[in-house]
């Protein structure tokens, strides 16, 4: 279970944070005390370090500048301020990424799963057992008993994406980011038609009904 380190003030926030996370299959630590922020940040084996710019007594953008002096741990940095100016600073002192408040959750979520894959940090796993069905991401293929049903590269990227969350509603704007983030630039409509050919590959296999949607807020994977 890969670890983030969570610096952020605002503990409803971090709270909200933590739960997210470890329920999308992430070991979390949120730091309390920014006293000693920077060393909280290196001595800790954190994986990825989510930082926000306006932490009580230290400011973010000077504990990253200082942070990559010793190590090139992702940081994503999370702030309420609305400035290219800052995302600049952020990103010339070393930042992996850039979130600004209020941010879906889905989408950090797939900033955080970008970084980590090219850091390097993100474990590779060949298949995933959803219990009725194996998604077989060496394969892009769905699989069930004997039977199978082939997955374009974009089918495969959606439904790694429901699987990550199932049980839980994925926007199609959460989806369509992820999509983005590995380079597969698809519009809204491209997607509508990726999600009926990936319903009909299931209900192929005797998976009716397996994708649900919930109009006006995305797709939730039963």
């Amino acid at each position: 279970m890969q670890k983030i380190l969570i610096l952020e003030d605002d503990e409803k926030l971090r709270y909200e944070l933590e739960i997210f996370l470890n329920r999308n299959g992430y070991e979390t630590e949120g730091v309390k005390h920014y006293e000693q922020a920077l060393a909280s940040m290196v001595q800790s084996d954190a994986e990825l370090i989510l930082l926000d710019i306006n932490l009580p007594g230290a400011d973010g953008e000077y504990l990253l500048k200082e942070y990559r002096k010793v190590s090139d741990t992702p940081v994503i940095m999370i702030t309420s301020r609305d400035s290219e100016l800052d995302e600049l600073l952020s990103m010339h002192y070393g930042a992996d990424h850039y979130v600004t408040k209020p941010f879906n959750p889905q989408i950090l979520l797939a900033k955080i799963v970008a970084v980590l894959k090219r850091s390097g940090g993100q474990a590779v796993c060949d298949t995933v057992d959803c219990g009725d069905f194996v998604l077989d991401l060496s394969k892009s293929r769905i699989e069930t008993g004997a039977a199978c049903a082939e997955l374009t590269v974009n089918e495969l990227r959606i439904m790694k994406c429901l699987v990550k969350n199932r049980g839980s509603i994925v926007s199609r704007e959460a989806i369509m980011n992820d999509l983005w983030e590995n380079e597969a630039f698809i519009d809204d409509n491209t997607l509508t038609v990726n999600m009926t050919r990936i319903r009909k590959k299931l209900e192929e296999l005797g998976l009716k009904e397996r994708i649900v949607t919930k109009r006006g807020q995305g797709y939730m994977l039963l």
